[in-house]
Order: structure tokens, then C-alpha cells, then sequence
């Protein structure tokens, strides 16, 4: 089965080692990752790191996150054709294209970065695959510290910058069953939503991320 997937066309090397290491595990994902082009959303010095398993930086002290991170994040989130998501840090867009990807045509992804030299450069690279264009990604220039009520309730909310605990906001705006994957500290918190102030938590230690900005 393995040999199987790892033969689909546009599968690059450094896939096929996440799948072949059990990181990507479920189609959605796979497709995302084989699809968009992590090399598309990185600086052009360091397109030769393009598919390395390693965090790179973007400037203004931020950085891509590690591919093994990332894969790890979305196997987590399980994210759904037509869902409604929140990507909070999106940077240089890499994670706002993938999940774009995985919700399809009927989906959305509202996404903030705050730094607006990423911002614009982060809404260049996602448009590099007509997303923003045909409405997927909604990308906007702001902090997330109050989430963003707008797009709200959300299925899904991924965080890629670390904070000391989970925002309220970001917990009030899930569904009823909604999911939340944030690191927290040096953890990866996987949060569902399952009633209005009920929420199921499970911690995955072992990562570093740079820290949540306000």
C-alpha cells in the first residue's frame, strides 16, 4: 500500500519519506502536501532547502516550520472538504495554501499574519495557486489575540506560533466540535470543542515554535 501511494505523480522526496515514516498518514493530507510546493512559499536564497525536513527562516525573526511539524499539525486537525478554518501565523502562506488544498471549492480559510512584510509576501506565494483569487484564502493583516470573530464559528483552527496558553477568543469561535491544534510552550495542544465550555485536551511534548505575537 505504502508503494502504492508513494508513486502517485508529483510526489516529491521529501513526502515520500513522511509517508514512508508514518507522518503523513491520510489521503487529504498527502494530496495537500504533494500538491503544493513548500519551495513556493520560501525565500528565493534558500530555494535549494526547499525540501528539507527542517524549519527555515522568512525574516523578521520568523521562520517556515518544519515539514515533520506541519504534517504532524494537519494529521491532527483532520481538516475536511467544505470546513470553515482559521490559520492564525500564516507567514509565508505555506500552511493557509495546504489547508486550501484539503478544504477544497466550498471550503474557506481566513487567514492572519500581523507582520505585513510577510503578509503581503505570504498572499503573493498563496495566489500562486489562484487561491486567493477564487476566494478560498481571505487574507487579513491583524493580531489574533481576539481571534477573528468575522468568519466565526469555525470547524477547524490551526496555530503555528507558540503561546503561554489558548487564547479564549480563538476557543469561543469553534463549532460545537470543532478542533484547534496550537502549541503551547514547547507542546502541541490538540483541543476539541465539546460543548459551549467543555473542551477535550490532549498535549504532545517535544517541539519549538517561534513565539505567538501580539
Amino acid at each position: 500500500m505504502l508503494d502504492a501511494v508513494c508513486s502517485q505523480e508529483g510526489m516529491n522526496k521529501l513526502v515520500k519519506n513522511l509517508v514512508h515514516d508514518g507522518l503523513l498518514r491520510t489521503d487529504n493530507v498527502i494530496k495537500a502536501f504533494s500538491k503544493i510546493q513548500r519551495s513556493d512559499f520560501i525565500p528565493s536564497d534558500l530555494l535549494a532547502w526547499g525540501e528539507a525536513d527542517a524549519s527555515l527562516p522568512i525574516g523578521f525573526g520568523q521562520t517556515i516550520s518544519q515539514p515533520l511539524t506541519v504534517a504532524f499539525m494537519l494529521e491532527l486537525l483532520q481538516v475536511k472538504s467544505g470546513d470553515n478554518v482559521l490559520d492564525v501565523g500564516s507567514g509565508s502562506g505555506w500552511t493557509s495554501a495546504l489547508l486550501a488544498h484539503m478544504v477544497g471549492e466550498k471550503g474557506r480559510i481566513s487567514s492572519l499574519e500581523i507582520v505585513r512584510e510577510l503578509f503581503e509576501f505570504g498572499k503573493k506565494n498563496i495566489d500562486k495557486y489562484s487561491f486567493v483569487r477564487n476566494g478560498t484564502v481571505e487574507l487579513y493583516c491583524q493580531s489574533a489575540s481576539r481571534g477573528f470573530e468575522k468568519n466565526s464559528p469555525y470547524d477547524c483552527i490551526l496555530v503555528s506560533a507558540s503561546a503561554m496558553e489558548a487564547p479564549e477568543a480563538l476557543k469561543k469561535q469553534l463549532k460545537i466540535g470543532g478542533k484547534m491544534v496550537i502549541p503551547i510552550r514547547s507542546e502541541i495542544w490538540f483541543i476539541k470543542k465539546e460543548a459551549e465550555s467543555d473542551f477535550a485536551v490532549e498535549k504532545f511534548p517535544g517541539f519549538a515554535f517561534v513565539p505567538f505575537v501580539k
